[in-house]
């Protein structure tokens, strides 16, 4: 019989060897807030202190994944705490970003056109605990580049977005996941005008969790599941 105590143990090695395979914290919040993806991650919670990796390609599905980063930091930021964004232009709408909960008083914008200035701010924002979450977009993210960012969140506990708009090449990097998110069509709700967001959601690699593709919508702040969508497990594939 498991006692009570065991069970506390038990958990305490988990997060233990969570924290050294690169796992960071589970956020505790698999029913409110992250419930559609609960159970592709440990222990069917968000991790947070680690470096989250999105690749898109193409304009449009560039402004799904902003909208879907927005949505899952501004979970994170109603614990407290600021957010930067760095960025290599002006594309970001900050007057929309309240939609996905995330509200532009909370976050620090720096414009940082050139790669090597951006990379140097990621890794210095990601090293300072003051800050609750780090959005950054850039292009070329090589594997001795990501696992410093993963170092870094790994000792201050910040969750790092890391956004490759275009990138040459979807080589292997140290992030604790990898996501890809394409728009699909709005749900008006049988209501006039433009609906609610709608995204496939592709988590294509995660530690020690499940990959899979997810058709959600973002409705009064939640992350529900489009009508009729398809959960698909993806094959298992070893982290790097």
């Amino acid at each position: 019989m498991v006692t009570p105590d065991k069970k506390a143990l038990i958990k305490q090695l988990q997060s233990q060897i969570n924290a050294m395979q690169g796992l960071g914290k589970l956020s505790g919040e698999s029913t409110d807030g992250f419930a559609p993806f609960a159970d592709a991650f440990p222990e069917r919670t968000f991790p947070k202190g680690v470096v989250h990796e999105f690749i898109s390609h193409e304009p449009a599905h560039a402004a799904s994944t902003h909208g879907f980063i927005a949505a899952l930091a501004g979970k994170l930021l109603k614990e407290g705490g600021l957010c930067l964004w760095i960025v290599p232009d002006q594309s970001i709408f900050a007057t929309g970003l309240p939609v996905f909960g995330l509200p532009p008083d909370r976050i620090v914008f720096i414009r940082a056109p050139k790669p090597k200035d951006a990379l140097w701010i990621i890794e210095e924002a990601l090293k300072c605990e003051a800050l609750t979450a780090v959005i950054a977009q850039i292009k070329e993210l090589g594997f001795t580049e990501s696992r410093r960012l993963q170092l870094a969140v790994e000792r201050s506990g910040v969750t790092g977005f890391v956004h490759r708009f275009q990138p040459f090449s979807e080589n292997a990097v140290a992030c604790t996941t990898r996501w890809r998110i394409v728009p699909l069509p709005s749900q008006s709700g049988g209501l006039p005008g433009v609906g609610h967001s709608c995204w496939e959601v592709q988590l294509l690699k995660v530690k020690n969790g499940r990959p899979r593709v997810w058709q959600v919508g973002w409705e009064a702040g939640c992350f529900v599941a489009v009508p009729n969508h398809t959960t698909i497990v993806l094959p298992q594939r070893h982290a790097v």
